[in-house]
C-alpha cells in the first residue's frame, strides 16, 4: 500500500509534511473514499489557530478535491473516477460522507474549483442579506476572503466600494474589477452619502468596523465577515455602539452557517448549494481567480505559510498538490 502524507502542524509556526495512514475500518454505507488531488489553504483561519495555537501535532484544512476511488453501498449519484469537492483536511487521501460533497463541473481545473470553499464565506451573506442590486455594498479587507466577496457582489449587480491599507491588495482589486478602491473606509465621503446599503468586514479588525458602521446608510447592514482573532486596536466600545445606534445598522455575525448544510423547503441558500453555485460561477468565469493563488507541493508546506505569515510573495494563498507526494 502507498505511503499517506498529510501536513502537520508540530510547533507554533513550524509545519511539516509527516506520514499518516487511512483507516483500517471499512467504509460505511454513506461514505466515500478517494485520493485528494488538491486542497486549498485558508490563510486566516489556519495562520492563527492550528499553525500559530495547539495543541500539537494537529492538521488542518477545509477545502479540497478528490478524485473518488470506493463508495459505500448506499451511496448513489457518485462514482468511482468521479472528481468531487469534500472539506477536506490538508492530507493525500479523504474519507468523507458523500452527502457534503458536490461534484466538480466538467473542465473546471480543481486547483480554481477548490476556491468555491472560500467562495462560500461571503456567498452566505449575498443569500442573507437585505441589500439589493444595485445598492452599494462596501468590502473592508481586501484579503482573499474579502477579495472574493468583492468580486461576487461585483459579479451580482452591487456597486462595490473596496478599502484596505496595503496599495498591492487595492491595485489586485481593480484588476480583478472593483472599480472603487480607497485606502480609507469613506465614512464622511459625500460621494457615497446613502449609498451602501451592506458593510462587509473582512479585516476582523475593530476601527474598520466602526468605519464600517459610520458608512452604511440608515437601517443598513454590517455583517462581520473577518473573525477578530486578537484585539488590534484600544477602540472604546462606545464608538461602535454610537455609530450602530445613530445609524440604525444591524450588525451580525458573518458565520455562513447561518444557512442550512443542505438545501430545505422554505428557507434560501445553503452551505453545499453555494458551493456547487460557487464551482459554477468559476467554470463559467463569471468569477476569475487567477494571479490570487500559487500552486506548490505540500513538501512545501512550511514555506508557503511562512510566506503567508509574512506577506511575502505575490499571491493571496496557496493550493496543494497532492500528486508531488
Amino acid at each position: 500500500m502507498a505511503q499517506e502524507w498529510c501536513v502537520a502542524n508540530v510547533a507554533p509556526f513550524e509545519a511539516e509534511l509527516a506520514p499518516c495512514e487511512r483507516p483500517q475500518a471499512a467504509l460505511s454505507a454513506s461514505q466515500i473514499e478517494g485520493r485528494t488531488l488538491v486542497s486549498l489553504i485558508s490563510p486566516g483561519t489556519e495562520m492563527n489557530w492550528g499553525y500559530r495555537n495547539g495543541p500539537f501535532p494537529n492538521t488542518q484544512g477545509y477545502a479540497a478535491i478528490l478524485e473518488v476511488e470506493r463508495v459505500g453501498e448506499g451511496v448513489q449519484g457518485v462514482r468511482p473516477g468521479d472528481r468531487v469537492f469534500a472539506k477536506g483536511q490538508h492530507r493525500s487521501w479523504q474519507r468523507v460522507e458523500a452527502i457534503e460533497t458536490r461534484p466538480v463541473p466538467e473542465g473546471l481545473a480543481p486547483e480554481v474549483a477548490v476556491f468555491c470553499r472560500l467562495m462560500g464565506i461571503t456567498m452566505s451573506a449575498l443569500t442573507t442579506t437585505a441589500a439589493r442590486p444595485p445598492d452599494g455594498v462596501l468590502v473592508t479587507g481586501l484579503g482573499i476572503v474579502g477579495l472574493l466577496g468583492a468580486m461576487i457582489f461585483d459579479s451580482t449587480g452591487y456597486r462595490v466600494i473596496g478599502c484596505d491599507p496595503d496599495e498591492a491588495r487595492r491595485a489586485r482589486a481593480r484588476a480583478k474589477g472593483v472599480a472603487v478602491a480607497l485606502e480609507r473606509v469613506p465614512c464622511e465621503d459625500p460621494a457615497f452619502a446613502g449609498q451602501i446599503g451592506l458593510a462587509l468586514e473582512c479585516s476582523g479588525t475593530e476601527p474598520a468596523a466602526v468605519d464600517a458602521c459610520r458608512a452604511v446608510r440608515k437601517g443598513g447592514e454590517m455583517i462581520l465577515v473577518g473573525v477578530p482573532w486578537k484585539r488590534t486596536a484600544d477602540t472604546p466600545a462606545h464608538d461602535l455602539l454610537h455609530a450602530v445606534f445613530h445609524q440604525y445598522v444591524t450588525v451580525r455575525s458573518g458565520w455562513e452557517w447561518e444557512v442550512p448544510l443542505q438545501p430545505q423547503e422554505f428557507r434560501r441558500g445553503s452551505i453545499y448549494g453555494n458551493f456547487a453555485a460557487a464551482m459554477e460561477w468559476l467554470a463559467r468565469g463569471r468569477v476569475d481567480v487567477s494571479g490570487l493563488y500559487e500552486v506548490t507541493s505540500p513538501r512545501r508546506c512550511q514555506e508557503a505559510y511562512q510566506n503567508l505569515v509574512h506577506h511575502r510573495g505575490e499571491v493571496l494563498t496557496y493550493v496543494f498538490d497532492w500528486s508531488t507526494c
